[in-house]
């Protein structure tokens, strides 16, 4: 079966930076779209970026210019580098995938996704 999973998340202190990984198995990320979310408590969870099957990249303007998407075909891993990173930041991060049809150019929306992984806490403190 499909299983994402995230790490990397920990708490940094306003203006450090973070990458956050995302590896499966039963799924070859290069077939399809990979996104990363966040969800504040009381919020909805928000679409950052996004890399389609052809490597196109999609983020949302919020995080445009400090967050990176990035996959590694040969280890079967999405990244995200987070850069400069602000109290606002703070949140549980989340993978996902989606099928190659999803190829989103702008923030990505959590509908199209059908599996996610459990999560990584990023906590950012002044």
């Amino acid at each position: 079966q499909v299983q994402l999973m995230e790490s990397g998340g920990d708490s940094v202190q306003v203006g450090e930076s973070l990458k956050l990984s995302c590896t499966a198995s039963g799924i070859t990320m290069s077939s399809g779209s990979v996104g990363w979310f966040r969800q504040a408590p009381g919020k909805e969870r928000e679409g950052l970026a996004n890399i389609d099957f052809e490597g196109i990249i999609a983020y949302a303007d919020a995080v445009k210019g400090r967050f990176s998407i990035s996959r590694d075909d040969d280890k079967n891993i999405v990244y995200l580098q987070m850069n400069n990173l602000n109290s606002e930041d703070t949140a549980t991060y989340f993978c996902a995938a989606a099928g190659r049809w999803y190829r989103p150019r702008m923030q990505p929306d959590v509908n199209p996704y059908t599996y996610w992984g459990p999560g990584t806490q990023v906590t950012v403190t002044s």
